[in-house]
């Protein structure tokens, strides 16, 4: 496929939905500066036969400023035409009594804080292209309430209000922001949210999964796929007049509890 000449920057890129969105930039072709805090999965990649040409990959602490910084640093690129905050964790489960300090912490260092770390180090470089596009990955959590998630649920509301006060602030650079609210997304990550809940309750598994299929219209999960398609219409030209907007891809949501 022929080179759309556009870089794009995107945290926690290795597996899952981070790859899955890495993986249509580059079917699409753009090329794609990676990181990810998982070596083992980096390494993966290195083999990628695109690699060096439009794929770049690095070890990045996203929950730390400095290694973003210096990630930034290293791949001297003087403009890049879009980023996607992807990092995010699923933060414990548990009442709020019950949570720790350092897990919640954590959640919000990794949920919340990464995106500051990344937004703040691409500004300047979506300026000198005069303009490009935010991704802020948020969720369903981000919309609703979410008992026994508490911390979880915080950084992704917390999101949500980072995307809308940057949109304001960098419109007048051409530069748009946006975030996408997953539901819940087949695949390990969810199944391990859905084992802790039933731990929680001390109910089986296949009860708590098919309450959250039930909280959906269309009593399904989405697919990566979903997710990644969505990333790529909020870069791409057709989306060149939407910014500050909470695009839920999740079968229309209609509790959370």
């Amino acid at each position: 496929m022929e080179a759309v000449n556009k870089n794009i920057v995107i945290s926690a890129a290795a597996d899952g939905i981070g790859w899955c969105i890495t993986k249509s930039l580059l079917d699409n072709g753009y090329t794609v500066y990676a990181s990810d805090i998982n070596q083992d999965k980096i390494d993966e990649l290195n083999q990628h036969p695109l690699i060096n040409n439009r794929l770049f990959v690095d070890y990045v602490n996203a929950g730390d400023a400095n290694s973003v910084k210096n990630y930034f640093e290293s791949f001297k690129l003087s403009s890049i035409d879009g980023l996607i905050n992807n990092v995010g964790i699923a933060g414990p489960t548990g009442t709020m009594e019950d949570i720790s300090v350092d897990d919640w912490n954590q959640t919000i260092e990794t949920n919340l804080n990464s995106h500051f770390y990344f937004t703040k180090q691409a500004i300047p470089l979506l300026k000198k292209n005069k303009g490009g596009s935010i991704v802020n990955l948020s969720s369903t959590a981000g919309i609703f309430g979410f008992p026994l998630r508490t911390p979880y649920a915080a950084s992704k509301w917390a999101i949500i209000g980072v995307t809308k006060s940057l949109a304001m602030e960098l419109g007048k650079f051409n530069i748009r922001v946006n975030a996408i609210c997953p539901g819940s997304v087949s695949g390990d990550r969810i199944n391990r949210v859905i084992e802790a809940k039933a731990k929680s309750l001390n109910i089986p598994v296949s009860e708590v999964k098919e309450d959250f299929e039930g909280m959906v219209s269309l009593k399904t999960f989405v697919d990566k796929e979903d997710i990644a398609n969505m990333a790529l219409f909020l870069l791409s030209d057709q989306a060149h007049r939407i910014s500050g907007q909470v695009m839920t891809v999740d079968g229309n949501t209609e509790r959370m509890d």
